[in-house]
């Protein structure tokens, strides 16, 4: 399936759903904000938000400091 993955068209496999997508990252789905197609996802959504060809996905990963 391909995607737009923060701007990058991108060729994804064996990814169903937005958790699918964030775990293939290697990402703490804890640490993340997912917009699919100009809307975001809650979090509890992720594992049953379904993703298909041509979705435009927007990842922001978020980071402490101090």
């Amino acid at each position: 399936m391909r995607l737009l993955l923060n701007g990058e068209d991108r060729e994804i496999a064996g990814i169903a759903s937005i958790a699918d997508l964030v775990a293939s990252l290697g990402l703490d789905a804890r640490k993340v904000a997912v917009e699919r197609n100009l809307e975001i996802a809650p979090r509890s959504t992720y594992a049953e938000t379904r993703l298909a060809d041509g979705d435009r996905i927007e990842i922001v990963t978020f980071i402490g400091g101090g």
